[in-house]
């Protein structure tokens, strides 16, 4: 299998990089031993600028990704974060190559309006989209012609590499990160957290009511340090949504807590994550695995293996690449029946 993956790399970021779901399905492809050739068009449309001034290079980016699919001779184009690569430059592939599908992958949410309008931007000129909500939602970008699909968050054992499940001292008890609003629903209920168990856990926020954003390396090291983690999005209820920050979460072993909405069981059970359904009930839960640490690294390591079993990567694309060519599921994927055809 040759590939063509276009997606943000950020190379320019020189490592001080954002947790990237675009690096993890270019290991599982590597994983799967496909042939893949990864094309970073901000990066590309900067280094061909004058002046490395990137707005002036978006033309030369786009020339030079039709190049790259002439040269290399893919079987499959995926697309993710690519923003940059326009639509005619897609058609003009097409023409080139008619029996090579397009795949266009979104892991935004879709209570964002400028997310649907780019998904909508999209759908008239790939074969299959791939979104990280479920349900009614998705069916908008149906035009008879594609596919259009489910997909979780990817993690990756060489970017989710740590397990807090096998740790006992930590510098965090509770943590959460992300950057957000006071008009989030998670807003409120961070506010009021700080206030009601400061006295019996050690609770960190980061980007929101807290300390500054971490990154790269810097989140690691919160990751690494804290014991449960918070999976607050910033709407909640969406069918089978939820941020990356799930995968991060759970693949590094920490006991994450988890919104009992958005049909989130239909993954998990309270033998992997810690369910809550109101604000009190998370304090309870909290404090109860917060006394008893058999308990907190049973659950832990339950929804890390559950996690890097069902959610790779490697999983992941080869599902996209199996659906969109109409190919024998070569796994149990326990979110196929969300494909729309």
């Amino acid at each position: 299998m040759r590939i063509i993956h276009s997606d943000n790399m950020m190379i320019r970021r020189y490592g001080q990089t954002k947790v990237a779901t675009g690096r993890k399905l270019f290991n599982g492809m590597i994983r799967n031993n496909w042939k893949v050739c990864e094309y970073s068009e901000r990066d590309i449309a900067k280094f061909e600028a004058p002046l490395n001034i990137k707005p002036l290079g978006i033309r030369a980016a786009n020339r030079r990704f039709i190049e790259t699919c002439d040269n290399f001779r893919p079987d499959v184009i995926l697309i993710g974060h690519s923003d940059l690569i326009t639509n005619k430059t897609l058609l003009e592939i097409k023409k080139l190559m008619p029996a090579v599908p397009i795949i266009y992958r979104n892991v935004d949410p879709l209570w964002r309006e400028r997310n649907i309008k780019v998904i909508n931007w999209r759908k008239e000129v790939v074969d299959a989209i791939f979104v990280t909500t479920a349900g009614d939602p998705l069916k908008q970008f149906s035009t008879g012609k594609n596919i259009v699909g489910h997909i979780p968050n990817a993690t990756d054992p060489a970017v989710e590499d740590m397990d807090n499940s096998q740790k006992t001292e930590f510098e965090r008890d509770l943590m959460y990160c992300g950057k957000g609003a006071k008009t989030d629903d998670r807003y409120p209920l961070i506010v009021s957290l700080h206030e009601k168990i400061k006295d019996q856990l050690r609770f960190e926020t980061y980007g929101i009511y807290g300390k500054p954003p971490v990154w790269s390396h810097a989140y690691d090291q919160v990751l690494a340090t804290s014991k449960m983690g918070l999976n607050l999005n910033r709407f909640e209820d969406w069918p089978w949504y939820t941020s990356a920050r799930l995968s991060q979460l759970m693949g590094n072993g920490l006991l994450a807590f988890v919104w009992d909405k958005g049909d989130m069981r239909h993954f998990f059970t309270d033998e992997h994550v810690a369910f809550f359904s109101n604000e009190d009930e998370l304090i309870q839960k909290a404090i109860e695995f917060q006394n008893d640490d058999a308990k907190r690294q049973a659950v832990a390591a339950a929804g890390r293996a559950f996690y890097h079993e069902h959610f790779s990567g490697q999983r992941i694309v080869k599902f996209m690449i199996e659906t969109t060519l109409g190919q024998p599921y070569s796994n149990d994927y326990i979110w196929q029946a969300e494909v729309y055809r």
